[in-house]
C-alpha cells in the first residue's frame, strides 16, 4: 500500500501548513458539543485545519458520549478525555 504525504501548502490559499490545535464544534440538533485543543494541521494564513483519522475517531467518541448525555451544551478538551 502506497502512502501519500500531504502537501505543505494550503490547497485553499497557498499558505504554509503547520502543526497546531483547533476547536471542533458539532450541532446535534438538540444541543452543541465543543471539543477544544484538538491536534491538527493548521494553515498559518487562512486558518483552515485538517485532523488525522485517529484524532477524528477520538472526537467522534466524545460526540457520541455527549449525545447520550443529551445536554444542551457540552464543552470539553481532547486532552481531558
Amino acid at each position: 500500500m502506497k502512502t501519500t504525504t500531504l502537501p505543505d501548502r494550503c490547497p485553499l490559499c497557498g499558505g504554509s501548513k503547520k502543526n497546531g490545535k483547533t476547536t471542533v464544534t458539532v450541532d446535534l440538533g438538540f444541543g452543541v458539543v465543543v471539543v477544544r485543543d484538538v491536534p491538527a494541521t493548521v494553515c498559518s494564513q487562512c486558518g483552515a485545519d485538517w485532523i488525522e483519522d485517529a484524532i477524528a475517531g477520538k472526537v467522534e467518541e466524545i460526540v457520541d458520549e455527549a449525545r447520550k448525555k443529551h445536554h444542551l451544551v457540552e464543552v470539553t478538551t481532547l486532552l481531558a478525555n
